[in-house]
This record gives C-alpha cells, structure tokens and sequence, in this order.
C-alpha cells in the first residue's frame, strides 16, 4: 500500500475555481472510479494561497493506473473540465509524490 500527495497549484485568482472543480464533481468522480480519498486540504498557514493539496492511498499501482485511466476516459469528467476552463485554464501545475509509510506509522 502506498499514498500519493497532488499539490495543484491553480492560476492566479483561480483557487476558488479549482476548489469548486473538487467540491462540485472531482471528489465524487474519484469515488466512482474507485478512489480512496483520504483527504482535501487548502493552506491555513504557509505554503502557497494557490493550492488545493489532497492525498490518496492506493493497494497497488496498478491499481492507481487503472483508476486514473478509467477517471481520464469518463465523458462526464471532459465535459465537467471543458466547462470549468471556458475563460481559460484553472490549474497552473500539479506536483505528485509517491509515499510509503514507515514501519511506525499510525497511517500504513
């Protein structure tokens, strides 16, 4: 079993946008896809005001292969996106980390 930690950090002014994206469709999406969600995070203090960071835990990474392909192909997600970037893109960069918990870690 491993995490991953997404960092997107949105355009400028478009956190709310990106926010709203993840609120309004992501989230659930992932769940359909078979996702498992640990968290949603935005910055309270330090860090960049521009980014929604969120992790995910995986079995395997065959399994996250396998949901992201099924998320990327969904009608519903390029339709949803299409419409959330009609003035324009909404996400600067996404940064990507791969974790593994250590032995003691109360979260394995």
């Amino acid at each position: 079993m491993f995490y991953e930690l997404r960092t997107y950090t949105a355009m400028p002014g478009k956190l709310p946008n990106v926010v709203a994206r993840f609120r309004d469709f992501t989230s659930e999406a992932f769940k359909r896809h078979g996702y498992h969600i640990i968290g949603f995070w935005t910055n309270h203090i330090g860090g960049s005001n521009q980014e929604l960071i969120y992790m995910l835990q995986w079995e395997s990474y065959e399994e996250r292969i396998k949901c992201f392909a099924s998320f990327r192909s969904d009608p519903e997600r390029t339709k949803f996106f299409a419409e959330s970037e009609k003035d324009g893109p909404i996400v600067a960069t996404v940064n990507n980390v791969m974790l593994e918990a250590t032995d003691f870690s109360p979260l394995r």
